[in-house]
Parts: structure tokens; sequence; C-alpha cells
């Protein structure tokens, strides 16, 4: 690692790149979850100015897009059907 690289920046960028490729809605929104916070760790090593902002802008929509996930996978939970165990019946051996 070089001097004066933020290395939160690579990570924020892969976990992006990792919420793209997730199949699950859960899984996004989880990655969109730790892309905001890595964006978080990479604006607070940043000096005021037009990069840290830019920053704050990435966390603020990942975020967002987490949230909107979130709320898709709240409704399709709600909406599956509750399955109920069956009693063993029958022959144990």
């Amino acid at each position: 690692m070089s001097f004066g690289k933020n290395p939160h920046l690579p990570k924020a960028q892969a976990a992006e790149q990792k919420a793209a490729d997730a199949l699950d809605q859960r899984a996004r929104v989880l990655a969109y979850r730790e892309a905001a916070h890595q964006w978080d760790r990479a604006a607070s090593r940043e000096n005021p100015g037009k990069k840290r902002t830019e920053y704050e802008q990435h966390a603020a929509r990942n975020r967002d897009l987490a949230d909107s996930d979130e709320s898709a996978v709240e409704e399709a939970v709600d909406a599956a059907p509750v399955a109920t165990p069956k009693k063993p019946g029958g022959l144990l051996n």
C-alpha cells in the first residue's frame, strides 16, 4: 500500500460490485449496507471538499438502495405462506 491512498475506496467499490452480482435479495441488501459503510469510512479519511462529499453521496445512495430492497424482502416474507411442521407418523423403523 502506498502513502496517500484511501484503502476504503476499493473495498467500497468491491462491495457495490458484490451487490450488483448478488442473486439473493437478502445478500444484495447486506452488500449495499456494507458498501455504504465502506463509503462512510472512505469519506471520513478525506478532508472536507469535493471527494468527501462525493463519497458521502455514494454512501447515501447505497443506503437508499438497501432500504428499497429490504422493503421488497419484507413484502415477500409477509406474502409467503407459513409452513406448518408435519407430525411424525407411521413406522419408526
